[in-house]
């Protein structure tokens, strides 16, 4: 049986993430991955993602601070340019459920610099938006885009050429927790690690069920629209920022970046299914929703050109899920609710650490795997 320090399962953004820091640090690695590295059956194929310190908990802001370091280091490494800072606004609806002064005190916990903005401030400097009144925003400069899938490509190549062994259209269907570590079984042949990260989002309960635990998982099918503006050149990352308007319902969107298009989505659209399930195909209704919302807030964004889906894997309070099984401390978990890809590096090297280390040079703390449910 071969051996190795980690295992990691599930290459998408996380699992590329830990794959590499392990790697670059010397470990001997492995990572499975059950489809084609880049698929589109998970959450991290597509173009754009935002990055952001701008959060409404200290934890997050302090996370999102070391995940900038983090992209940073990551670029200089790979010699790739991945991050892009537009700016970014947070439209706070005054009755809404979120208080722009829970995102103004841990922004300024941190140390984040930031602007409160009322509606005609933002109309006068993006005359793009056509915000309504009884609406706080939060602005940050800091805010930006990363390129998902580039990302994910860029992780994998500099996993490989720090000596990870990436094994693509292999299954992991199990996983026995041994005296020294964990035997995964695989469809390719079982392999013995010392740790193993699990990184696999809406797949993750089929793994842990048959270890007598699980984690509350809430899985959708999501999507995004991509828009054609008559003007594209107003809506230039020079002169558009990234948006997310928190409310009842949430949605946010992106200036134009590679194409002369703008993409939005509802946040959290509750269209579940699981993944044996999904269609890929974009649901009716949540387009016209998001189509009128859009032209509420963007009056110039233009047609619906595409829309893309990909998908949802919720825990409660969608708080992230990042270190060791209480049951199985051999086993990390890295589960981050559909809001994780900003912190990708970050969340990357952390695993290392906690798998190498036994801890992590961040506060997780807030971030612990609870208790599982049998």
């Amino acid at each position: 049986m071969e051996t190795f320090e980690v295992a990691v399962v599930g290459m998408g953004a996380l699992g590329s993430a830990a794959s590499y820091h392990l790697a670059r640090r010397g470990a001997r690695v492995v990572a499975f991955e059950q489809f084609d590295l880049g698929h589109v059956r998970g959450a991290s194929h597509d173009t754009s993602r935002i990055v952001r310190t701008s959060y409404g908990a200290a934890a997050y802001v302090r996370f999102a601070q070391s995940a900038y370091r983090d992209w940073a280091d990551l670029e200089q490494e790979s010699g790739e340019r991945l991050l892009t800072v537009t700016g970014g606004l947070v439209f706070l609806p005054v009755r809404g459920p979120y208080s722009a002064s829970d995102f103004t005190a841990a922004l300024g916990e941190a140390g984040v610099p930031f602007e409160l903005l009322t509606p005609e401030q933002v109309r006068a400097r993006w005359p793009q938006f056509r915000v309504p009144e009884g609406v706080e925003i939060v602005y940050t400069a800091d805010t930006g885009i990363v390129h998902a899938a580039r990302t994910v490509a860029t992780l994998q190549l500099r996993a490989r050429v720090h000596g990870a062994s990436i094994r693509d259209r292999t299954t992991v269907h199990r996983l026995t927790p041994v005296e020294d570590g964990v035997i995964v079984h695989t469809t390719a042949g079982d392999v013995h690690a010392r740790k193993v990260v699990l990184a696999t989002d809406a797949w993750t309960n089929a793994l842990l069920e048959p270890l007598g635990s699980s984690i509350p998982l809430d899985v959708m099918q999501e999507q995004v629209t991509y828009f054609h503006p008559e003007q594209p050149d107003d809506y230039d990352r020079e002169r558009f920022p990234v948006w997310i308007w928190e409310d009842e319902q949430c949605y946010y969107g992106f200036p134009t970046y590679g194409e002369p298009t703008v993409k939005a989505a509802r946040d959290v659209s509750e269209n579940r299914m699981a993944p044996q399930e999904r269609s890929y195909v974009p649901d009716p209704a949540l387009t016209a929703e998001l189509d009128a919302f859009v032209h509420g807030l963007i009056p110039g964004a233009g047609p619906g050109v595409r829309t893309v889906t990909c998908q949802y894997a919720l825990t409660p309070d969608r708080r992230f899920a990042l270190g060791p099984l209480p049951a199985h401390p051999d086993i990390l978990l890295a589960l981050c609710a559909g809001h994780g890809f900003k912190f990708t590096p970050a969340v990357g090297r952390v695993l290392a650490e906690l798998a190498l280390d036994g801890r992590a040079t961040d506060d997780i703390s807030a971030f612990a795997v609870p208790a599982s449910h049998g």
